[in-house]
């Protein structure tokens, strides 16, 4: 498990243009502006969900004409086939699917991304990912890569702390997390809602957004035998 990282993370609960019907998202147009570049070079990293083949298109798709756009297959998958991890110093942007983080975890460790990732995000790249692609910047996370939602607790440690996606969007989510923290099986961290995100600089929230109306983001806390929600500040974004 690394330690924080020096950079940028912006972590999606949900939402972006893999759950939008048209490919337009106002958090992924946000996820461009981070970077301050026109024509910004993103890479899609889809190794959770198996480097599935309609996601990248989807996402090739939605990122064409405004991005430099690239996928990182560590599956050999065609068209992409095998490329050096190291591209991914090259970029602005990597932008992580979801799928299982336990996998996803193994691959990339097999690969030697977390190293390449820490530096990446060091020089200016910014790091971002959805469902599993949130939770495996965290210390620990909230996670169903086992079949029935279960804690994670050997997440990659760039963001402190544990976290939740989909944390009204999905059933069960938020029952098993704030249970979780309050027996002290996952450390203090942060839930978010589908069609929000949360932004960190150098391990530290900065900023809540959304895409859509009243979609939280939450830091849980343990409190004495249970857990407590604290509301952070939503930002609607412009276009949303």
């Amino acid at each position: 498990m690394l330690a924080t990282v020096t950079g940028t993370v912006l972590a999606l609960g949900g939402g972006g243009f893999s759950q939008s019907d048209d490919g337009t998202s106002a958090i992924d147009d946000h996820l461009l502006d981070l970077t301050g570049k026109g024509t910004p070079k993103v890479c899609f990293v889809p190794t959770a969900s198996g480097d599935d083949a309609g996601y990248a298109r989807r996402f090739s798709e939605a990122f064409a004409g405004r991005a430099e756009a690239s996928v990182l297959s560590l599956f050999c998958r065609e068209p992409w086939g095998y490329a050096d991890p190291q591209v991914l110093l090259e970029q602005d942007v990597v932008y992580v699917g979801g799928g299982s983080t336990a996998n996803l975890l193994v691959v990339w460790r097999r690969h030697g991304l977390p190293g390449i990732l820490a530096e990446a995000a060091a020089n200016g790249t910014v790091l971002a990912g959805i469902s599993a692609g949130m939770n495996c910047w965290f210390e620990s996370s909230s996670t169903d890569s086992f079949g029935p939602l279960a804690p994670l607790d050997d997440g990659l440690g760039f963001l402190p702390g544990s976290a939740c996606p989909h944390y009204l969007g999905e059933a069960d989510r938020r029952n098993a997390y704030l249970g979780w923290v309050a027996a002290g099986t996952l450390p203090d961290g942060y839930a978010v809602d589908e069609h929000a995100a949360l932004r960190f600089v150098d391990g530290v929230p900065v900023e809540a957004v959304s895409e859509r109306p009243d979609r939280p983001v939450l830091r849980v806390e343990r409190d004495g035998d249970g857990a407590r929600e604290v509301p952070l500040d939503v930002r609607r974004l412009a276009g949303a």
